[in-house]
């Protein structure tokens, strides 16, 4: 469907090293794809917006998206293209440990150290139609009181091989122009420390499943998994034959 077409094009271009111009009159849609050129590294430019803002400016009215009354070039759209839509939107908002007052309402919450892929595995799966906050652990800074308000069973643990961690630390330290500045945020002694700090979490909070990342599928087969065993009542008859 349109989503997972966006995704791919995005992990395309990603891979060919392409600038990624793209026209959506949908602004989730449109934001969801510059946050996922974001995440992957891909050179965007949002053709439309412009236009849309300006004409919107020149008559005094917002732009309203598409209505869900709305019919597409290909028909009329289903609900639960909607429902896709409000879960990437919901998850965009929760990047990052942000608004924790709403954790209670994402269906998945994901806890880690920065870099272990928090951010693209939550708009993967917000791109299935599940809502995802997720929460950096840091050390010497407290997890959000919210989090140990809600459902324990729909948290999980992220964690990665901390030679795989300093690698992309230090790809990421690089793209952002900290190369040769005095930081131990990539250096592996610094890195491990994080890992350990966050796996002493993950021990006191034992109904919190870890898993580690390997890829977004293996990720998504592991965690419906572990949902479906708790009986959560967000797995709606979801099935791995959708990848």
């Amino acid at each position: 469907d349109d989503m997972d077409n966006l995704i791919e094009i995005v992990r395309q271009a990603a891979k060919e090293g392409a600038l990624l111009l793209y026209t959506l009159a949908d602004p989730s849609m449109a934001e969801a794809t510059k946050k996922a050129c974001d995440l992957w590294g891909v050179p965007c430019t949002d053709v439309l917006r412009p236009t849309i803002d300006a004409i919107a400016s020149h008559i005094g009215v917002a732009p309203s998206g598409i209505s869900r009354s709305s019919a597409s070039r290909k028909g009329q759209l289903s609900e639960d293209y909607f429902q896709r839509i409000e879960a990437i939107d919901f998850t965009i908002k929760q990047d990052d440990g942000a608004q924790p007052q709403n954790l209670a309402r994402a269906h998945i919450v994901l806890v880690g150290v920065s870099r272990t892929g928090k951010t693209p595995l939550s708009i993967y799966l917000a791109q299935k139609g599940y809502k995802v906050a997720n929460v950096p652990i840091v050390m010497g800074i407290d997890l959000p009181k919210a989090l140990f308000e809600i459902d324990q069973d729909k948290i999980f643990g992220l964690t990665i091989n901390p030679v795989v961690l300093q690698a992309i630390r230090k790809t990421r330290a690089n793209t952002l122009g900290f190369h040769g500045q005095k930081s131990n945020y990539a250096e592996m002694e610094h890195v491990r420390q994080e890992l350990d700090h966050a796996n002493q979490i993950f021990v006191r909070h034992p109904t919190w499943p870890v898993i580690r990342k390997i890829s977004f599928i293996v990720f998504y087969g592991e965690l419906i998994c572990f949902l479906s065993c708790y009986n959560n009542i967000f797995f709606v008859q979801r099935s791995l034959e959708k990848l």
